[in-house]
């Protein structure tokens, strides 16, 4: 299905505007919103929340483990807003950080509150302020020099321009942008259940492998682990301590004054830490020390073949250095493993910090219900590793990886595909909200396919 355009359009004289329908009507939207200046009294409203991803959702349904609702001692004098008011975040405006309010509540006295005084309706108003055009123009004249600095003040906000249509046709504009948006959002959650059901089973044919191995009719042995169960009978059991080279094969970061007063300028001894970890680029960073305190703090230097784990978090946070461009030093929030290349494929142990469900429950048991602020050299010694003959590793790593090319695949098909929607999505928004397709004639279909625009079907 494709949609035409208006009959007639007539320029706004505004650039970043340009076109609309010559029906509609160019306003500044200081006539189209009132500022609301009420605040609360005190602070028992319900707390209000303002995002990118979602608009305006309640605090409590945004909060993740661990979060506090707020860290403010009382929430009097936070502003208040009704059903229907639009919020924005001056800060983060040109993020998308506004929308408008379904319910009564209160938001920070940072963020500004409109009311809607002209008669518009908000669904349609919601669907304007937060398209990709709307945004880019506020943006565009918010005040700061880099986007961590932009504000969109009041009264910038008030001055800016954009065409509105008659209050009939934004409802109907509205109900095709709930209409087509909400299918648009089923099919993207029915390709995300798909990634997630892919990630799944690359995990657990992975796991499986790297704990019962590739042979199903090869000899087994009781692990003698209660969460582990049986396991081939040529594999070993052992702890992560006893396949590394000595005492400092695992190594934790120095902590404490050691690497204060870092050098911004490269002095040929790098440090290395989260980030690099994180990326796998150990060519970036801007952390150096000098010569001497390199040689210093030589337990503490990185080799080619050594694992890297972030501290705080979780293993999947995890690298094999196959590149070093520097010679350089962990931080104090790294782990650095070095295993004894005759006992242990690094590239093998990586795969296990990844990938191998056992890890993950050694893990859970070390929280033992509590949150595990950060992992340490002890933890990670103490991991219990099953560990296949050097050949099988080899294997086990060729299979694997062809196994898991395959779900990458999907996986990543799967991903293009949600990327692909949701462009569609913002386009869709964008050329109804503008008056860049006609929906004037629209009706909810029985069954149909998403819409094409205009230029698409061209």
């Amino acid at each position: 299905m494709s949609f035409p355009a208006y009959p007639g359009y007539k320029h706004s004289g505004v650039e970043l505007l340009g076109e609309f329908p010559d029906h509609w009507t160019l306003k500044r939207f200081k006539n189209v919103f009132g500022e609301r200046a009420e605040r609360s009294t005190d602070g028992t409203e319900e707390l209000l929340s303002v995002s990118a991803y979602f608009g305006i959702k309640p605090r409590s349904e945004t909060l993740d483990e661990g979060d506090h609702l707020s860290r403010a001692e009382s929430l009097e004098g936070y502003k208040v807003c009704q059903a229907g008011d639009l919020v924005i975040n001056i800060m983060l405006a040109w993020n998308r950080g506004l929308g408008f309010s379904w319910q009564r509540g209160i938001v920070s006295p940072a963020y500004c509150v409109f009311y809607v005084t002209d008669g518009s309706v908000p669904k349609f108003l919601d669907y304007l302020v937060r398209s990709d055009e709307c945004i880019r123009y506020f943006k565009t004249h918010s005040a700061g020099i880099m986007d961590s600095r932009l504000r969109l003040y009041p009264e910038s906000f008030g001055r800016l321009f954009t065409a509105i249509p008659p209050p009939c046709e934004q409802t109907q504009i509205a109900r095709f942008l709930d209409h087509e948006t909400a299918r648009i959002d089923a099919l993207i959650e029915e390709q995300q259940r798909l990634i997630e059901l892919l990630k799944e089973k690359r995990h657990a044919v992975i796991s499986h492998a790297v704990t019962k191995g590739l042979d199903p009719t090869v000899p087994m042995k009781d692990s003698g682990v209660e969460w582990l169960g049986e396991v081939p009978v040529h594999w070993a059991i052992k702890r992560l301590k006893q396949l590394v080279l000595d005492a400092a094969g695992i190594q934790m970061g120095p902590f404490g004054g050691m690497l204060v007063d870092l050098d911004d300028s490269d002095t040929g001894y790098k440090v290395y830490g989260q980030e690099n970890t994180i990326s796998g680029d150990f060519s970036s960073g801007n952390r150096w020390v000098p010569e001497s305190r390199y040689f210093a703090l030589s337990n503490y230097h990185l080799e080619v073949g050594d694992i890297v784990l972030t501290r705080k978090g979780s293993l999947g946070n995890c690298r094999r250095v196959s590149l070093l461009p520097q010679a350089g030093i962990i931080d104090s929030d790294t782990i650095r493993v070095r295993v004894q290349d005759q006992m242990m494929n690094p590239d093998y142990l990586e795969l296990l910090l990844h990938e191998a469900g056992y890890i993950s429950i050694q893990l859970s048991l070390v929280k033992r219900g509590a949150i595990l602020s950060g992992l340490n050299s002890e933890i990670i010694a103490n991991l219990v590793i099953v560990v296949p003959p050097p050949d099988g590793q080899e294997e086990l790593l060729l299979e694997i990886k062809a196994a898991s090319s395959k779900f990458d695949q999907g996986i990543s098909d799967c991903e293009y595909a949600v990327g692909l929607l949701r462009e569609r999505r913002s386009a869709l928004i964008s050329a109804a909200v503008t008056g860049k397709i006609d929906v004037r004639g629209w009706q909810p279909p029985a069954r149909a396919k998403a819409p094409v625009l205009e230029a698409e079907a061209v």
